[in-house]
C-alpha cells in the first residue's frame, strides 16, 4: 500500500521508523534484531536510508596511498526487499541524487518496481566527506526536485530513453524532506519553503520533517507551508538525544539548534545513561504535545537503536 493511502485513510496515531542499512560485512540479523522490538507497535511503514560511496585512501606496499571509492552501507534496495518479506509492513527505501547519474537512478527505480515496492523517499543526499558543497555525479542531479520529476515521469510511463515502447507507468508514492529550521544551504526560510513547494508541485505526495527538539519550530514550519500552498501531509520527525557528544554532533551534522533548557539539563547529567533517560523524557513530552495538536504520525530517527524509542512510544501514545 502507498504511504499516502495509509495517511489518508482513517487511523489512530501511529509511529513510523527510519533505519540504517548495516555496515559492509555485518549480518542482516543485526538489523532484524533492531527492528523486531519495534514491531509490537505495528508500524505501517519503515524507511531505509541510502548512502553514497565515499573516498578512502589505502596504503600499498611501497608506502604510498591509492584513492578508492567504497560503499560502507550497501544494499538499500536488497535490504528493503528483505525487510518487506520478513515483516508485515511497507518499506520506503531512500533514493538519493548523490553518487548516481539519472540513468543509474532509473535502474534503481526499475529494481524497486520489480520487487513490488511502491514507496520511495526522494532526497538529494549530503556532500561526500571532505567536500564543502554538494557536487552532482556526471549526468546526475544537483537538486532533489529533479529526482522527484524523474520519478513522476516514470509514473506517467516516461523513461529517460526516448525509444522505450509500450512503457508501463510506475506507481511510486514519493516522500520528500522538509526542514523546520531551514535547510543549511537555503538563504532564508521563505526560499526553503519555496523549494519544498517545487518538490510538491513536481509530484511529492508527503513530507517528512528533519529532526527538531522544539515543537514551535515544527508548528511554525507547517503554518508557513500551508500559507505557501503546500497542502500534503507533513510528518514530524523526532530523534531522542542519548549521549553528551550529541550536543556537538547534532547541530553540526544536521544544521539544527538545540533548546537552551535541553542543553542545560544534558550538561547536568552524570553519564550517558542519565542523558539517555533525559532524552526519553524530552522526546516523550514532544510527542505528547504533537499528538495533542493533532499529529497523526510521528516519524522516529532510530539510528538503529530501539530501546529508547520503544519507551517513548509507550509513554506518549
Amino acid at each position: 500500500m502507498k504511504v499516502i493511502d495509509i495517511l489518508n485513510k482513517p487511523h489512530k496515531p501511529f509511529a513510523s521508523f527510519e533505519l540504517l542499512p548495516p555496515l559492509k560485512g555485518s549480518d542482516i540479523n543485526k538489523l532484524y534484531s533492531s527492528i523486531e522490538p519495534l514491531m509490537e507497535f505495528n508500524p505501517p511503514f519503515l524507511n531505509i536510508t541510502a548512502h553514497r560511496r565515499e573516498v578512502v585512501f589505502r596504503e600499498v606496499q611501497n608506502g604510498s596511498y591509492v584513492r578508492e571509492m567504497v560503499t560502507k552501507r550497501p544494499g538499500t534496495v536488497a535490504i528493503a526487499a528483505a525487510i518487506m518479506k520478513r515483516f508485515n509492513t511497507e518499506v520506503v527505501p531512500h533514493v538519493i541524487c548523490g553518487g548516481a547519474s539519472a540513468f543509474e537512478i532509473e535502474d534503481t527505480l526499475l529494481d524497486l518496481r520489480f520487487l513490488d515496492i511502491d514507496n520511495v523517499m526522494a532526497l538529494r543526499g549530503d556532500p561526500m566527506p571532505g567536500q564543502k558543497f554538494f557536487e552532482p555525479s556526471p549526468g546526475g542531479y544537483s537538486h532533489s526536485v529533479d529526482l522527484v520529476s524523474q520519478i513522476s515521469d516514470m509514473n506517467r510511463g516516461r523513461y529517460l530513453e526516448s525509444g522505450v515502447e509500450d512503457a508501463t507507468p510506475s506507481n511510486f508514492c514519493i516522500g520528500v524532506a522538509g526542514y523546520p529550521q531551514k535547510h543549511c544551504e537555503a538563504t532564508n526560510m521563505e526560499e526553503d519553503i519555496a523549494n519544498l513547494k517545487k518538490k510538491v508541485d513536481a509530484g511529492a505526495d508527503y513530507v517528512v520533517s528533519q529532526m527538531f527538539f522544539d515543537n514551535t519550530h515544527y508548528f511554525s514550519f507547517v503554518e508557513k507551508c500551508r500559507a505557501a500552498g503546500i497542502n500534503v501531509p507533513i510528518i514530524p520527525g523526532i530523534k531522542p538525544i542519548s549521549t553528551l557528544k550529541q550536543l556537538d554532533i547534532l547541530p553540526k551534522s544536521f544544521s539544527i539548534s538545540l533548546p537552551v533548557d535541553l542543553v542545560k539539563e544534558v550538561r547536568k547529567c552524570r553519564d550517558n545513561k542519565a542523558v539517555r533517560e533525559l532524552g526519553i523524557e524530552w522526546a516523550t513530552a514532544q510527542c505528547k504535545d504533537l499528538l495533542a495538536h493533532g499529529a497523526e504520525v510521528i516519524h522516529f530517527y532510530t539510528m538503529d537503536k530501539s530501546d529508547n524509542i520503544r519507551e517513548i512510544i509507550k509513554r506518549a501514545f
